[in-house]
């Protein structure tokens, strides 16, 4: 009978350790999924911006061979109009570089928010099996003694 309850006081304590360690690496896979993800969103981000400057460029120059195909100097309003429109696409593009670092702000803090969150959890396990884990020991103990 002895055999069993310290079998069980083992099982407790192994159970115990399982179920802490399971949490902890949880909750670092989740902020390295996070980390992960955000470093994804950032090259997307960069990729599409590369791909916006390629394409304020094409416009630009269109505008400019076209002005010096039907004569008209990079004087006035088509050059006023063509300065406006590059002022109007760098406004935008500066909303959306800042709406990605948001993005990625946030996706950031939610992996570290989750890392915490387990090892809450990890401590709460702990403090919950506490009794058992005292139960365990104190059977342990005494069956040194035998």
């Amino acid at each position: 009978m002895s055999y069993v309850i310290t079998a069980a006081a083992y099982a407790v304590i192994a159970g115990t350790a399982m179920s802490v360690y399971g949490q902890i690496e949880g909750a670092k896979a989740a902020e390295e999924a996070a980390e992960e993800e955000a470093r994804q969103l950032k090259l997307a981000a960069q990729s599409k911006e590369l791909a916006r400057r390629e394409e304020l460029n094409r416009v630009l120059s269109q505008q400019i061979v076209a002005f010096a195909s039907e004569g008209i100097e990079a004087e006035g309003s088509p050059s006023s109009i063509a300065l406006e429109s590059a002022k109007n696409i760098g406004e935008s593009e500066g909303l959306e570089s800042v709406s990605n670092k948001l993005a990625l702000s946030l996706i950031e803090r939610q992996g570290k928010a989750t890392k915490a969150a387990g090892y809450t959890q990890a401590a709460s396990t702990l403090l919950s099996s506490s009794s058992a884990l005292l139960g365990a020991s104190n059977v342990l103990g005494s069956d040194e003694g035998e």
